[in-house]
C-alpha cells in the first residue's frame, strides 16, 4: 500500500514506486518528519535514530524526560509562540491578544483517492485507485484551532502532494497571520538551493546558490507569482546534473504572493517552508469557518534534474491540466500583435489568415485593439464591445469568414485591468483596487479590478461569455499586464483588508472555472507579459501558457530551458518572429527560429506577406515537419542533453511515450574556429531497437545512440540541427 501506518512504532509511511516520506508521532503529541528521499523498509525505532541534539538549549518541553525542546526536533507542522524558535508555518493571534499555538496530534485518516481542494487548483484523480491520501489531525485545545494535515500520494506517478486547512472550532474569532502549506527537513546543509529567477522577456532563468546558516527564500509580493521568481524550488546536492545526484523538487500550485524557503539552523539542519507569503496576509477566520491553504507538488530523484522535471511534466500534464485539450494534439497559430499591434482592421486580418491558410497554419488569432476605442494602450480596457470602425462586422462577422477559410478563430482579452479612460470605469470608479486618499498608480495606463468583489467577477464572466458565446471562437489568449499596487478594496471592512491579496486569486479562479465550464470546446492560453504568471496554478485552467514576450530565439534557448524544470513542452507557447527581434533587435534564421519555436506549442507571430517566396516555402516545410513531431513533443519525455547556461550551445530531446519516434534539437549560440566536435549522447531510448534518421536514413542502434552518441560540429552562430529518428 502507498500509505502504511504502524500503530507500535506510530510511523506513517507515505511510498510511491521510488520514494518514502515518513512522519512520526512523538509521544502521542508532537508530530515530527522522520525522512524524505529514496524509498525504504519501515525500521523499528526510528525515532531512536533522528539526528536530534539534546541539551543544545536551556528550554525542555513540557513531556517528562526529554531534556530538549521543540527547536531541536524536526516539527512536521511548526507553529509559533512555545520553545521551537524557528520560522513558523503557523501564526494567528487569538481574541485574548496572544499569538502562541500550541499544537497536538489528534487522530488521523487514510483513504483511497483525493479530494479536491475547497475553491483552488490542485492535482486530482480520475479513479481512486491512481492516489491514496492521508489526513493528520493536530489541535490547540485552549484556543479551539484544529489544522488537518493533507497528504496525497501519486504511487505511480513518485509525486506526493501537501496542502493544510485550518478549522476554528471555538467561538471567537481568529486572525490568521500565516499558514503555510508545507514543511520539511534536511538533516544536512550540502545542498544548492535552486530557483528559476528572471525579468519581463527573461524569465526562469536558473540559478544555484549552496545552502548557508541562516535563511535563503524567493517570494512574491505583487499579487501574482510574477516574472521575478516562479513559485519553484530545487534542493540539490552539489554535484548533482541531469541525470545524477539527489534533487527535492518542490512545485506550488498557487498563482499569487508565495514564499519558498529554507533556514539552516545551528546544527546544519534545513527547515523548508512553503506556502503563501505571511507578508501582508491577515485573514479572519470566523467560528465555524475553514481556510484551505494551496497544494504543494514534491518528488524526490536520486537520478539529479531530468528525472525530476520528468516527473512534474507528467502529472502535470495528465492530472492538473484539464478538458478537452489535455490529451489532444493543439493547432499550430498565427497571432497578428508583433505584425500590426493596434494598427488594423478586417482586411488586415483576413490576409494575414489567408497567407498563413496557405501555409498550413490552423488557427487566426487576433491580439490586442479590438474593441471600444483601442487604438494605443491608454483605453478602453473593460469595455469588451468590438470597434466598428475597425471591425464593421464585428467578431462574429470576422469569426465566420476565418472559418470559411478553413481556419479556426481566437481572440486576445485582459479581463482583469480596467482603463481610466473607460466606460467601465465611469460607470464603477470603485471596482478597481485603490486605497481612499491615495494616488492611484497606472502601469500601461491601466488599473487592476478588484476581483474580490462578485459584482466584478460576474461583469467579467458576463462580458466573455456575450463574446465568446455570439461568434465561433476557439482559443482565448487571457492577457494580464501590471501587478497590484495601492492594495485596497471598497467592498471589503477595515479588518479584512490584508484579505485581498488572496481574495484576488480566489475570485479570478472562480472566475475561470466558470468560463471554462461553459465553454469547454475553447483552447484557454494564459498570458502574463508574456510568463509573467506562468505557475501550475494556472495550469489546471489554462493547459498552455505564453511563456515569455521575448520572442528571439536565442534568447528563448534560456527561457524554455528553465521553464522545463517544472513545466512540460505542451504548456510552453513559442512562436516565431520577424527580424531583427522586436525585443533583442537579434538577427537570427528562419530556420533558427522555425527550430527553436517547435520544442514548444508552435506559433507564428509575424506578417507572412512580408517573407520571400523562398522564406514562405521554408515557413510551410516548418509547419508539416511540426505536425509530423507534435504529438511526441506534447506528451513525450523531455531530455535536457545540452544547458545554453553552462556553454554555447543547447540540446533538447524529446522520447515519444512509446519510445518509437525521437526528435533532437541542437543549437549553436556561438561558434568558434578549430574547436572539438560536440559529442551527443541520447537518452530514453530502448538499447535493443534500431532507430533510423527520417533526414538521412541511417540507421543507429539504440544502445548506440545512448552510450556513442552523434558527433556535431559549431561551425555558424544562430545556426540550429534537427533530427528526426524512427523506430525501425
Amino acid at each position: 500500500m502507498a500509505i502504511l501506518f504502524d500503530k507500535q512504532e506510530q510511523i506513517f509511511y507515505l511510498h510511491t514506486k521510488n520514494t518514502t516520506y515518513a512522519i512520526g508521532v512523538l509521544r502521542e503529541k508532537y508530530l515530527l518528519h522522520l525522512y524524505y528521499g529514496k524509498r525504504i523498509s519501515a525500521y523499528p525505532d526510528f525515532m531512536a535514530h533522528l539526528p536530534i541534539h539534546a541539551g543544545t538549549t536551556w528550554m525542555g518541553t513540557d513531556l517528562p524526560g526529554l531534556d530538549y525542546s521543540t527547536e531541536a526536533l524536526p516539527m512536521e507542522y511548526p507553529t509559533y509562540g512555545s520553545a521551537d524558535l524557528r520560522t513558523p508555518a503557523f501564526h494567528a493571534e487569538y481574541e485574548s491578544g496572544s499569538a502562541v499555538t500550541c499544537l497536538s496530534y489528534c487522530g488521523y485518516v487514510i483513504y483511497p483517492g483525493k479530494k479536491p481542494l475547497d475553491s483552488l487548483p490542485a492535482t486530482y484523480v480520475e479513479s481512486e485507485s491512481e492516489a491514496n491520501t492521508l489526513e493528520i489531525t493536530l489541535v490547540d485545545s485552549l484556543t479551539g484551532l484544529k489544522i488537518v494535515l493533507l497528504y496525497s500520494v501519486f504511487e505511480d506517478y513518485d509525486v506526493i502532494t501537501k496542502s493544510v486547512r485550518a478549522v476554528n472550532e471555538s467561538v471567537q474569532p481568529i486572525d490568521v497571520q500565516s499558514i503555510l502549506s508545507s514543511t520539511t527537513y534536511l538533516f544536512d546543509k550540502n545542498y544548492e538551493f535552486v530557483h528559476l529567477t528572471g525579468a519581463w522577456a527573461r524569465e526562469r532563468h536558473i540559478q544555484k546558490q549552496p545552502l548557508m546558516n541562516g535563511t535563503m527564500q524567493i517570494d512574491s509580493k505583487r499579487v501574482a507569482s510574477g516574472h521575478i521568481h516562479s513559485p519553484f524550488l530545487a534542493l540539490a546536492r552539489p554535484w548533482a546534473t541531469e541525470n545524477q545526484g539527489e534533487v527535492y523538487g518542490y512545485s506550488f500550485v498557487y498563482s499569487g504572493n508565495f514564499i519558498m524557503q529554507a533556514e539552516t539552523n545551528q546544527q546544519d539542519v534545513v527547515r523548508v517552508n512553503i506556502g503563501i507569503n505571511p507578508f501582508g496576509f491577515h485573514w479572519l477566520l470566523e467560528p465555524g469557518e475553514a481556510f484551505q491553504a494551496p497544494e504543494v507538488v514534491m518528488t524526490f530523484s536520486d537520478s539529479g534534474f531530468g528525472t525530476m522535471s520528468r516527473r512534474f511534466h507528467r502529472i502535470y500534464r495528465q492530472r492538473l491540466c484539464r478538458g478537452k485539450y489535455r490529451d489532444i494534439e493543439r493547432p499550430v497559430l498565427i497571432n497578428n500583435w508583433e505584425a500590426t499591434y493596434f494598427d488594423f482592421n478586417e482586411e488586415k486580418i483576413l490576409n494575414i489568415a489567408e497567407k498563413a491558410r496557405d501555409v498550413g497554419i490552423e488557427l487566426m488569432v487576433l491580439d490586442d485593439g479590438w474593441f471600444g476605442k483601442r487604438n494605443s494602450d491608454n483605453c478602453s480596457l473593460g469595455d469588451w464591445m468590438p470597434n466598428p470602425e475597425k471591425l464593421p462586422n464585428g467578431i462574429a462577422g470576422l469569426a465566420e469568414k476565418v472559418t470559411q477559410l478553413g481556419m479556426r478563430f481566437g481572440l486576445w482579452f485582459e479581463p482583469e485591468m480596467v482603463s481610466e479612460d473607460s466606460d467601465l470605469y465611469r460607470a464603477h470608479p470603485d471596482w478597481c483596487i485603490h486605497t481612499p486618499g491615495r494616488t492611484k498608480t497606472p502601469a500601461r495606463n491601466q488599473l487592476v479590478l478588484d476581483l474580490s468583489r462578485q459584482d466584478v467577477c460576474d461583469y467579467i464572466v458576463d462580458s466573455l461569455s456575450r463574446v465568446l458565446g455570439t461568434a465561433k471562437i476557439s482559443y482565448v489568449k487571457w492577457d494580464m499586464n501590471r501587478n497590484i499596487t495601492e492594495i485596497g478594496s471598497a467592498a471589503l471592512s477595515a479588518n479584512r483588508q490584508q484579505e485581498l491579496p488572496h481574495r484576488y486569486i480566489l475570485g479570478l479562479y472562480s472566475i475561470l472555472e466558470r468560463l471554462v465550464t461553459a465553454f469547454p470546446d475553447v483552447l484557454f492560453e494564459g498570458c502574463s507579459g508574456g510568463g509573467g504568471r506562468f505557475d501550475a496554478g494556472m495550469l489546471y485552467y489554462f493547459p498552455q501558457y505564453w511563456t515569455s514576450d521575448d520572442t528571439d530565439a536565442i534568447e528563448r534557448l534560456y527561457i524554455q530551458h528553465g521553464t522545463s524544470f517544472v513545466m512540460p513542452a505542451c504548456t510552453m507557447g513559442a512562436h516565431v518572429s520577424a527580424v531583427p527581434n522586436h525585443q533583442v533587435h537579434r538577427t537570427t534564421p528562419l530556420q533558427t527560429r522555425g527550430h527553436n519555436a517547435m520544442t514548444g506549442q508552435f506559433g507564428y507571430e509575424m506578417d507572412l506577406g512580408k517573407l520571400s517566396d523562398e522564406e514562405t516555402e521554408l515557413v510551410r516545410q516548418q509547419i508539416r515537419q511540426y505536425k509530423e513531431i507534435r504529438s511526441t513533443i506534447h506528451f513525450g519525455d523531455l531530455y535536457r542533453l545540452r544547458s545554453p547556461f553552462e556553454g554555447e550551445n543547447a540540446a533538447w530531446e524529446y522520447v515519444s511515450a512509446d519510445r518509437k519516434q525521437v526528435v533532437l534539437l541542437y543549437c549553436t549560440i556561438r561558434a568558434h574556429v578549430l574547436t572539438g566536435l560536440t559529442q551527443l549522447r541520447f537518452e530514453g531510448l530502448d538499447e535493443n531497437a534500431l532507430y533510423r534518421n527520417t533526414g538521412t536514413g541511417e540507421v543507429y542502434g539504440g544502445d548506440f545512440l545512448m552510450n556513442v552518441g552523434l558527433y556535431l560540429s559549431d561551425n555558424k552562430d544562430y545556426a540550429t540541427k534537427m533530427m528526426t529518428f524512427e523506430l525501425c
